[in-house]
């Protein structure tokens, strides 16, 4: 199990429990994502402030902050990653994704539109489809049929592990998810990198509603940004990808966290 950082874990034990049961109503698998980033001082303050407001964590296995691991694919130069940084509206991510603690694996296929909205589709596979699912017919089916990409035109990419604690509010209306222990391994080049003690953070909503999450968010001068782990990673890890906007928001990172971004 992920070890927690001491004023951290007493906030997480404080706020009271969510089963994946009860959060069966607010998947938003269709949603408006909201990111922030802020560094693991501030997030224990957050919980504080979020016990106040009724948020309730994820209980999953036993846990309130569980390890993930996903794999990122992209196409052999790196389409999916492009589209991005050249701001390209309508963009696809396609990763495997294994939750550690109970050891379920999922393909999914992330696709955000023109209007800003993210529609996730995503089926289980088997453990061992972690790291190529690409020569199981079920999951190649069912990719090109929620995909434009194809198995044969895409390759492991990017690997991130991360440790997430999940909050959902009151009113059942949201959900808000806190990663940390950001590390990225990339299977093109075999750099490495992490991102110390940096949190991201993204709200997931139906619309752009009001929000406790966002008030307390403001309060505590944590601010939007727009960041994606997949493409934050590469860029960390790839020094011959285009990356120009993306430093931007490296060096973006390094004013917010308050230890190094390390490669290797």
């Amino acid at each position: 199990m992920p070890e927690c950082p001491g004023p951290i874990a007493g906030r997480l034990e404080a706020l009271p429990p969510i089963s994946l049961g009860e959060m069966d109503s607010i998947r938003l698998m269709n949603r408006i994502d909201t990111k922030f980033m802020t560094e693991e001082k501030t997030l224990a303050r957050i919980l504080s402030d979020a016990f106040r407001c009724g948020y309730r964590a994820l209980l999953a296995d036993g846990v309130k902050l569980s390890p993930y691991n996903s794999l990122y694919y992209d196409t052999a130069d790196l389409k999916m990653y492009l589209d991005h940084h050249n701001r390209r509206l309508v963009r696809e991510k396609i990763r495997t994704r294994v939750y550690l603690s109970s050891g379920a694996t999922f393909l999914e296929v992330k696709r955000k539109n023109n209007k800003g909205r993210t529609r996730k589709k995503r089926t289980r596979i088997a453990p061992e489809l972690f790291w190529d699912f690409r020569g199981e017919k079920e999951a190649v089916d069912y990719l090109e049929g929620h995909s434009s990409y194809t198995a044969e035109g895409i390759f492991p990419a990017l690997e991130t592990t991360f440790d997430r604690i999940t909050l959902v509010n009151a009113a059942l209306t949201e959900r808000l998810t806190i990663d940390m222990n950001l590390r990225f391994r990339n299977l093109r080049t075999g750099k490495t990198a992490d991102l110390g003690d940096g949190v991201i953070i993204e709200l997931k909503q139906d619309g752009r509603g009001e929000s406790d999450m966002k008030r307390i968010l403001l309060s505590l001068r944590v601010k939007p940004v727009r960041i994606s782990k997949y493409c934050i990673g590469t860029t960390l890890t790839d020094p011959d990808a285009k990356s120009n906007r993306f430093k931007v928001k490296v060096r973006a990172i390094r004013r917010i966290i308050h230890t190094k971004i390390t490669t290797s």
